[in-house]
């Protein structure tokens, strides 16, 4: 006979917004360089690489913090570990934008706000198993996703015109302003955890964390996740950090790459919502990482031969709705199949590889032709994409759906 002393809560929703509008603000303030990337560069007087640098900084910052912070979660809790990135993104934005006139003084607040990302990143999961039921997970994790994704498209879509309206002192206090409003409302209104579990105490308990990677560093799957996640962050990272430099030479302006940079976004967001309900739906997880691999392929082939714009628009949206839907779908597989290691492991785990691709988006700059033209590294990224079809293909689907059925039926 199973425990069913638990209980799903209204307040779940509200918890998931909060989540998510901090993690609007702290996106925004990591691609808003992006769109304007020659201008920026123009104003301060450094290269392109410089202000590539103010977005790749999160990445690099991200890969020794991951482990460390995802330790920080699974032992202080959700609430206060969310809060403490969401205080130092205020403090980081805020000072962004009062020493906004000096590059050097942009870095150094861009590496506060750097810290402070992988507090949000790492929760996803933890917020969707601490509030919401086996069934809608993987839909919670989506919607955290959209909640990355939307901030991107508002950071790569309204930089270019408050910038060119405001300046960028006025555009980084803007967004400084933003994230401590963002980061307050967090603070004062969210919550651990309800007060009852929202499934079966069978399906609750969780082991310590190291032993949790440990076990986790010993699963086939768990490294073909991971190699998934490189590859999927370093293609969403290169395009979003190169956008304005990827389309400059075929005669492209700042405004046609923040609108885009926004497509990409808002393409991605259309899918993180449509395919993990589909996936909770049908209780399947690798059909729907297969399908999104495949068929974002062509997107990224239109992405990298197309000179009109109209036709880049529908290849961006493409990509964006089947790229950026196997994030969500593979936080929650890879939560599933290495139970009961904590979720904010195998979370910080996956964007550990994801924030690697840091070593893509260099690699895109070094491999950049003499034209300004990014194609030979597009192609290698397709290339890679392909590579990943066929190690989807070896993945085994997740036991965990169906000891979640049989519990809900008992």
């Amino acid at each position: 006979m199973f425990n069913r002393s638990y209980r799903i809560y209204p307040y779940r929703w509200i918890t998931l917004m909060l989540f998510m509008l901090i993690n609007i603000s702290i996106q925004i303030m990591w691609i808003c360089f992006a769109p304007i990337t020659g201008p920026a560069a123009e104003f301060y007087g450094v290269s392109d690489l410089n202000i590539g640098l103010l977005a790749m900084i999160f990445m690099i910052i991200y890969i020794p913090l991951s482990i460390p912070v995802s330790w920080i979660i699974d032992t202080m809790g959700y609430r206060k570990s969310v809060s403490i990135g969401a205080g130092i993104m205020a403090v980081g934005g805020l000072l962004r934008g009062f020493f906004g006139t000096n590059y050097t003084a942009v870095l150094i607040t861009t590496i506060a706000l750097a810290i402070s990302q992988p507090f949000m990143m790492n929760s996803i999961s933890t917020v969707a198993a601490k509030w919401f039921p086996i069934e809608e997970r993987a839909t919670a994790s989506g919607l955290a996703l959209v909640a990355n994704f939307l901030g991107i498209a508002i950071g790569q879509v309204l930089s270019p015109a408050l910038f060119f309206s405001f300046g960028i002192i006025n555009m980084l206090l803007i967004y400084g302003g933003f994230s401590a409003f963002t980061a307050l409302v967090f603070i004062i209104f969210t919550r651990e955890a309800p007060p009852t579990p929202p499934c079966p105490e069978d399906m609750e308990g969780r082991a310590l964390m190291l032993d949790g990677l440990k076990s986790m560093l010993r699963m086939k799957n768990v490294w073909i996740m991971l190699i998934l996640f490189l590859v999927g962050m370093g293609i969403f990272n290169g395009i979003s950090t190169w956008i304005e430099s990827i389309i400059r030479p075929r005669g492209f302006t700042v405004f046609q790459a923040g609108n885009l940079g926004g497509i990409l976004l808002f393409g991605g967001i259309a899918g993180a919502i449509i395919l993990p309900i589909l996936s909770d739906r049908l209780q399947k997880r690798k059909p729907f990482l297969l399908i999104g691999m495949i068929l974002s392929i062509p997107g990224m082939l239109g992405v990298i031969y197309t000179n009109q714009y109209w036709l880049l628009m529908i290849s961006m949206f493409f990509l964006g709705f089947f790229l950026i839907s196997l994030a969500p779908v593979g936080y929650q597989y890879v939560a599933e199949i290495t139970f009961p290691a904590p979720e904010g492991t195998s979370n910080g785990l996956l964007n550990l590889a994801g924030q690697a691709s840091v070593i893509f988006i260099y690699g895109m700059e070094i491999l950049k032709g003499k034209d300004g033209s990014f194609r030979i590294s597009l192609l290698a990224l397709a290339g890679l994409m392909v590579l990943c079809v066929i190690l989807i293909l070896l993945l085994k689907e997740s036991k965990i759906l169906n000891t979640g059925k049989l519990l809900k039926e008992h």
